[in-house]
């Protein structure tokens, strides 16, 4: 049953995905309620996810199953179990450790999407370095950016930044907390011919620390997608974006020239946009012009653009 709807999806989605030139995309996202894994591709590679869901079994039991499910993956995609990556819940050694790739592996490879190329890495970090469901959204952006200054915040790998310079943009600045992945994005960044320099520039900090000291009323597009809650020890507060993302807008509102716009997105579950406590000149809901093909139907986003 698995390996049938495996095969059935693999076979719809890849042809979508060889036309439109991208090579990271989503196979299947819990089709099956006995068999709840997320499965992705990334080029030659697969990335299976564990969805953490209750189940009755034992955990030799479950070590069956899962072993199982893998193998019908590596026989139904013709992927051999070196360049399967499985990412789940902590559970004891046992027969599956072929497939876990995790550590230290430093494994980086590059795929392709929109004729860019991006550095990803399915082994070593809690995601891949590049979210598949966000790729219309970079698309507009390529498409709007020429001659504009983007400012990309919580810019995580680097991606929008990627796609704003193709586009010709005429400044991209780029701000994470993490210097992991701001170096990260400095990679994507030279492996599509855009060095480090006056036109491409990067910060790392807090970002509602540096907001402040950024220049009002200069850019023309902002990236704006934060996580949903964090509590890290580099900041000084912690972020809730329920509760914090009407004055973090309308702090960005303020570096925006009139005219400009922010791509605002989320992956909070429920969220409700504050539109009222929000100073724009327009907010618009997205997501589903957003939403890939790989992603219809399951999307757990949201995005819009607000202009100012």
């Amino acid at each position: 049953m698995f390996s049938n709807r495996l095969a059935k999806v693999n076979r719809h989605l890849s042809r979508q995905a060889v036309r439109q030139g991208i090579s990271a995309y989503r196979l299947y996202d819990r089709d099956l309620p006995e068999f709840p894994l997320i499965i992705d591709r990334y080029g030659d590679r697969i990335q299976v996810a564990e969805y953490r869901s209750r189940h009755t079994l034992i955990e030799e039991e479950h070590a069956a199953w899962l072993e199982g499910s893998l193998l019908a993956v590596e026989h139904t995609l013709g992927v051999p179990a070196e360049h399967i990556y499985l990412k789940e819940r902590k559970r004891k050694a046992d027969r599956v450790d072929q497939y876990v790739k995790g550590g230290d592996s430093g494994d980086f490879f590059s795929i392709m999407e929109g004729g860019l190329s991006f550095l990803v890495n399915l082994g070593d970090y809690l995601d891949t370095g590049l979210f598949p469901d966000h790729r219309i959204t970079r698309g507009m952006v390529r498409d709007q950016a020429k001659g504009k200054r983007v400012l990309n915040l919580f810019c995580y790998t680097g991606a929008f930044s990627v796609y704003a310079a193709a586009g010709g943009a005429k400044e991209v600045v780029s701000v994470d907390m993490s210097n992991t992945y701001l170096n990260w994005a400095r990679k994507n960044m030279l492996e599509n011919g855009f060095p480090e320099g006056d036109r491409y520039t990067y910060i790392r900090d807090d970002v509602m620390k540096v907001l402040p000291s950024l220049p009002d009323e200069h850019f023309d597009m902002v990236i704006l997608d934060p996580p949903t809650f964090s509590n890290s020890k580099k900041m000084d507060d912690y972020l809730d974006i329920q509760e914090d993302h009407a004055g973090m807008i309308d702090l960005v509102l303020q570096k925006v020239r009139k005219g400009g716009i922010i791509y605002f997105s989320t992956n909070a579950r429920h969220f409700v946009m504050d539109k009222a406590s929000i100073h724009a000149e327009g907010i618009k809901d997205i997501t589903g012009a957003t939403t890939p093909f790989d992603f219809a139907g399951k999307l757990q986003r949201c995005c819009y653009v607000i202009s100012k």
